[in-house]
């Protein structure tokens, strides 16, 4: 066996030197009083608490909430609609139609639905052109929209809505969909949304309707211009709709299944009678 080499006392002194730091790390904590440890771990934990209540449990609770009223489609139904109706686009995949017109048989039957059919200037949804003739075969109320995108100019955007969607008698007036502000400023927002809505009310000759969450209206489409629009509020997991204003459809979940769609749905209520949202659609 070969013997070992002594080593040198001056890489002895830095051995030792370069172990001392985490020596007194070790030190410091071990000598860390327990009502500070018990302190800091209650800390990290309350913290911990507060932001999974937050951000998963408050914003979903009402999913959990055990339902008194009537339930179909997998949720809670909020009282008392009589109009129901569902807004697809391709996330959903592809829909059994067939299936779908079970709905007309059950208690909540499903009078209406919305497509997707175009965001931005040049993008389409690839499941609009077929669902929309679908939607119609089967007897739906059928209506489209467009997901509006701020930094592309509304002119062209209109333009390719009304290239892309044929509306004819009986269908529900365009929809715009408006969820981002982008980098504009408030008064810019609001004057591109207002000459998408001018264009498009010009060409189909009936007042759009205006689709956005109730926070976003609030905020950044509060000025009166806007009343005039049919509007169409995005208001999850709540009992009723908070906003106090003139609505005419309330989309309250994204988590409803329905026969022919294997994905989630959002589900919506129109506010009012059927004869009424009839009377609304293209003449």
């Amino acid at each position: 066996m070969t013997p070992r080499k002594p080593v040198p006392s001056h890489k002895k002194k830095r051995i030792a030197s370069s172990r001392s730091p985490r020596k007194k790390k070790k030190k410091s904590l071990r000598n860390m009083p327990n009502w500070l440890r018990n302190t800091l771990a209650l800390l990290v934990v309350g913290a911990f608490s507060v932001t999974f209540y937050c951000f998963v449990i408050r914003p979903y609770s009402y999913r959990w909430k055990e339902c008194y009223g009537q339930k179909a489609y997998g949720i809670c139904l909020p009282c008392c609609y009589e109009v129901h109706g569902i807004d697809i686009s391709h996330y959903q995949g592809v829909i059994d139609w067939g299936k779908l017109t079970q709905s007309h048989e059950t208690d909540f039957p499903l009078h209406f639905v919305f497509m997707k059919a175009t965001e931005g200037g040049d993008h389409g949804d690839e499941t609009f052109e077929k669902n929309f003739e679908e939607a119609r075969k089967h007897g739906f109320i059928r209506g489209a929209y467009h997901f509006f995108s701020p930094k592309t100019d509304p002119l062209k955007q209109a333009e390719f809505f009304i290239r892309t969607v044929k509306l004819s008698q009986g269908d529900l007036p365009p929809v715009l969909d408006v969820e981002v502000r982008g980098k504009k400023t408030k008064a810019e927002l609001q004057q591109n949304i207002k000459r998408w809505l001018d264009r498009v009310e010009d060409h189909y000759g009936v007042k759009p309707i205006l689709y956005t969450s109730y926070k976003f209206k609030t905020s950044y489409l509060d000025d009166p211009i806007f009343n005039d629009y049919p509007y169409w509020i995005a208001h999850y997991y709540v009992d009723s709709v908070r906003y106090e204003g003139k609505w005419h459809f309330w989309q309250h979940t994204d988590i409803g299944t329905v026969p022919g769609i294997e994905h989630d749905v959002d589900l919506n209520v129109f506010n009012g009678t059927l004869e009424e949202l009839q009377q609304l659609t293209i003449k």
